[in-house]
């Protein structure tokens, strides 16, 4: 019986550096990895399971740059708890369910494409409001795009600037609110996710690549973050880019790879 291939520390590593922006650009985070990850020999050869793993630690990685950024202030975290909610939820009851059904590339490119109407079409609203405005109903309404992005490709940051922008919120304001509930999201899909890596005690070559992608992710992460701050394209833009992107999932599929390295 052949062992299961290990991530490989150079692959993790350039999909960390790609792990920041995609996360807190509307693009897919999800859709990025595995796209670079076919070009890579290491990563298509993992099991699945091993693929979720470098996730945890790709979205570790990102936590762990937002956390540095500074904690948020005691009358925001409520806020942020109800912008969460609803992502735990449906994460809780239709994990299982998603990756089953939703984890194909042609899922996968449906999403990106789904993601860049519904960002045009908030794009339309108009612009009046910024970030400091944010109250209750809009916390929830937020929370329900992050619970529509656990499906592959439709992008975390792109659901919740999609919903912001619907709301009225201007571009930058969007951006920001992407970037800010992010923290909870990740941070509490990396402790759950964690805690089942833990418990499955990965051998110490498995370890410190991981270690090296959470790294590079936290780099990248903290760079892309800077770089939200500054300007925030037209939406239209991020639609153009996500539907190339969908493409070349859609045209070519991982097929037929089996997780010991062959064909």
């Amino acid at each position: 019986m052949l062992r299961p291939a290990e991530p490989r520390p150079a692959d993790t590593v350039a999909l960390g550096l790609l792990q920041g922006p995609a996360e807190l650009l509307p693009v897919s985070s999800t859709a990025h990895v595995e796209l670079l990850g076919r070009r890579l020999g290491g990563y298509a050869a993992l099991t699945p399971a091993a693929r979720k793993e470098l996730a945890v630690a790709l979205h570790a990685g990102s936590a762990l740059a937002l956390a540095a950024g500074g904690v948020p202030e005691r009358e925001r975290l409520a806020w942020l708890a109800l912008t969460t909610a609803p992502a735990a939820l449906a994460g809780a009851l239709l994990e299982g369910p998603i990756e089953r059904r939703l984890s194909a590339p042609a899922a996968m490119a449906a999403g990106l494409v789904a993601g860049s109407v519904a960002l045009v079409l908030a794009d339309r609203r108009p612009r009046e409001r910024e970030a400091a405005q944010a109250g209750p109903a809009d916390a929830l309404w937020l929370g329900v795009a992050q619970a529509a992005a656990l499906a592959p490709g439709v992008s975390r940051s792109g659901a919740v600037r999609s919903a912001a922008r619907a709301r009225r919120f201007t571009r930058p304001a969007a951006a920001e609110l992407a970037a800010e509930t992010a923290l909870p999201v990740l941070a509490g899909a990396t402790a759950l996710k964690g805690a089942r890596l833990a418990a499955r005690r990965p051998p110490a070559g498995t370890l410190a690549a991981l270690g090296a992608g959470a790294a590079a992710a936290a780099l990248s992460t903290a760079a892309a973050r800077a770089a939200v701050r500054r300007a925030e394209p037209p939406a239209w833009a991020w639609a153009a880019y996500r539907i190339a992107v969908a493409a070349a999932i859609a045209r070519r599929p991982d097929r037929g790879v089996r997780h010991n390295g062959r064909r």
